[in-house]
């Protein structure tokens, strides 16, 4: 029983978020671009950008309104964008 209720769990979220990746497919362009950024960084250039926090750019701006703008394509981002950047900042012990 457990099983199938696992299948079915991962199911839906398999569903869910290609649903939203067909929703939002600018959106998911941008995701994609910062998941590759953080898994081609290393543990030292993550610790430099991180030091040298500098200011959104104007592209960057548009996207941070859009996402505080619409809850939903938020939720998307999040859910795609935060396990990648999570682990990778695990693997460098920039969180505990």
């Amino acid at each position: 029983m457990s099983k199938r209720f696992y299948r079915f769990g991962l199911t839906l979220a398999l569903f869910y978020l290609g649903a939203a990746s067909a929703q939002y497919p600018i959106m998911d362009s941008v995701a994609d671009k910062i998941i590759m950024k953080y898994q081609a960084s290393s543990c030292e250039q993550l610790y430099q950008a991180k030091a040298q926090k500098q200011q959104p750019g104007p592209g960057e701006q548009k996207a941070i309104q859009m996402l505080h703008n619409d809850p939903q394509m938020r939720a998307a981002f999040i859910a795609k964008v935060a396990p990648p950047i999570a682990n990778k900042m695990f693997d460098c012990g920039m969180i505990p």
